[in-house]
C-alpha cells in the first residue's frame, strides 16, 4: 500500500498517474499498478466530486439522527446498522460512544420528508430505542472542502 498516492488522491481524485509519479519521484507504471491494486483490495472505494449543491440550485436537507439501540447477542450493533445503511435516505451511518449509538446522516428533498423516514422507518425498526432529530442549517467545511467564498482584500492602495 503506497500512502503517498493514497494523500494525493485524497486531495484531488482527478490527479494522474502521470502527475503523481512527478510528485512522489516514482514510475508511472508503478503508480498505475499501485492504484489498481489499492482499487482490487478495496482500500481505494470511489472517486468522488465535492459539489456544493445549494449553488448549483439544487435544494436539499440533511439531517443528523442520533440512534440509540439495543445491540444483539453475537452481532452488536452491526446487525442494526446494516438494516439502516440500506435505505436510499441514509447517506451514512456511524457507530459512535456517547448517550447514542449510531450517528445517522439522512438526506431529502424537505424537511417533512425526513421526518417521515424518521417516524415511520427508522424509529420503527427492531433494536431500535430511541432517535434525537438535529437539521443541517448551513455547511461551512465538508471533506476538507471550505463553502464560504474567500474574503476580498480591502486593504487600500497605496499610490506614489
Amino acid at each position: 500500500m503506497d500512502i503517498e498516492v493514497l494523500k494525493i488522491l485524497a486531495r484531488d481524485a482527478r490527479t494522474s498517474p502521470a502527475e503523481i509519479a512527478v510528485m512522489t519521484g516514482k514510475n508511472e507504471d508503478e503508480v498505475r499498478h499501485a492504484i489498481s491494486e489499492m482499487e482490487q483490495a478495496g482500500i481505494i472505494r470511489s472517486y468522488k466530486t465535492v459539489i456544493d449543491w445549494e449553488k448549483a440550485g439544487v435544494e436539499r436537507v440533511f439531517a443528523f439522527i442520533d440512534v440509540r439501540v439495543s445491540p444483539s447477542r453475537g452481532v452488536g450493533f452491526d446487525d442494526v446498522a446494516r438494516r439502516v445503511y440500506k435505505y436510499p435516505e441514509v447517506h451514512s451511518v456511524y457507530l459512535v460512544s456517547g448517550d447514542y449509538d449510531l450517528r445517522v446522516v439522512v438526506e431529502g428533498q424537505t424537511m417533512k420528508e425526513i421526518a417521515f423516514f424518521v417516524a415511520e422507518k427508522l424509529a420503527t425498526l427492531d433494536g431500535v430505542l430511541s432517535t434525537r432529530s438535529s437539521f443541517l442549517l448551513k455547511k461551512y467545511k465538508e471533506d476538507g472542502e471550505i463553502y464560504e467564498e474567500p474574503e476580498g482584500d480591502e486593504r487600500l492602495a497605496v499610490t506614489p
